[in-house]
């Protein structure tokens, strides 16, 4: 018998903290129309003093463990998309495992903002392999402690936040395809240069702006309108269907005119793409399982929904999962 792999709790966490697009004008030379026609973005969270993305990330796996009726004892492993983490070692995700009290295996992945969906492969073959029957999958960033605020070009895009899924075994199929795709080639195009053993932060250098998320606005987007629609129709072949039986895209909410152009080239209806850019911004590894929560808890997807969840980010790196959604339609509001 074949083991598969469903979602059966799902939470996600937003700091308290809202910037706003009229508090952008007051630090760095752009306006709220200037804004909202480039990206589609209002305002996004922020996490406060003394909050990292561990703590971001606690928050959504507890959400998602109580909606699943999961002890944090009965996960087997815990996996975590960022690309923003605590320090650069030990893995946030140990940080992350202590504070639930959980034993399990922890492992961080950094496929930038595709992280959940390379996470969330991770967990999906752990339990198809029969090496796990639950997995904690988080995607989780506070990106905002890496942009510089006098750069207009980055500065409006990015927010914090995480969400998480748990995964079990289950011999309905739940997770039904995921296909991965990388292209270092494409690596300058979005990066954060210092910080890491090629060109480590030192003291005379800590406001060099290396040490900040650096894009090739332009570049990144003609990447992006055609790497999700691309991944999008290859993890539908793989699972056997076609984007005529999506209820739902839920792709990475990087900008909302990238969102526009992708529904446009997969001929899909606005009112089947999802997004909340709007009031997020870009929350990286954090925006599909973000996006996916809200979708969930508005009561707007139902139990037999074939959902496809879509990234792409720096690397350059891409993915996409054709998921059929087991869980019962929430009647929480948000």
């Amino acid at each position: 018998m074949t083991t598969h792999a469903c979602i059966t709790g799902i939470g996600s966490y937003l700091p308290e903290r809202i910037l706003t697009n009229r508090d952008l004008e007051a630090m760095v030379d752009t306006s709220e129309e200037w804004i909202v026609a480039r990206t589609g973005i209002r305002e996004r969270r922020m996490v406060a003093e003394g909050e990292a993305t561990s703590h971001l990330a606690v928050r959504a796996a507890e959400h998602a463990l109580a909606d699943a009726g999961v002890q944090p004892s009965g996960i087997d492993l815990l996996v975590l998309g960022t690309s923003s983490p605590d320090m650069i070692f030990p893995a946030t995700a140990c940080l992350v495992q202590e504070a639930l009290g959980m034993t399990c295996p922890a492992y961080d992945v950094n496929a930038a903002c595709s992280g959940f969906v390379f996470a969330l492969h991770a967990g999906v073959t752990a339990i198809e392999s029969g090496r796990a029957s639950r997995v904690l999958v988080i995607g989780a960033d506070a990106l905002t402690r890496h942009i510089d605020f006098a750069d207009r070009t980055t500065c409006v895009l990015f927010g914090d936040g995480a969400g998480a899924v748990v995964l079990e075994a289950s011999d309905e199929p739940g997770v039904l395809g995921i296909v991965l795709g990388s292209d270092g080639s494409g690596a300058g195009l979005l990066k954060i240069p210092a910080g890491g053993s090629a060109r480590p932060v030192t003291p005379g250098g800590a406001r060099d702006a290396s040490r900040f998320v650096q894009m090739n606005g332009n570049e990144v987007f003609r990447f992006a309108v055609n790497a999700i629609p691309t991944a999008t129709l290859e993890a539908l072949e793989a699972s056997g269907h076609s984007i005529d039986d999506l209820a739902w895209l839920v792709p990475h909410q990087a900008n909302q005119r990238i969102l526009n152009t992708v529904e446009q080239r997969l001929g899909i209806p606005p009112e089947r793409v999802f997004s909340h850019v709007e009031t997020t911004g870009n929350t990286s590894a954090a925006s599909i399982p973000l996006a996916l929560d809200d979708l969930y808890t508005s009561g707007r997807i139902a139990s037999g929904d074939l959902v496809a969840l879509v990234g792409f980010g720096a690397g350059l790196t891409w993915g996409a999962a054709v998921v059929r959604w087991t869980k019962p339609r929430s009647t929480e509001e948000n």
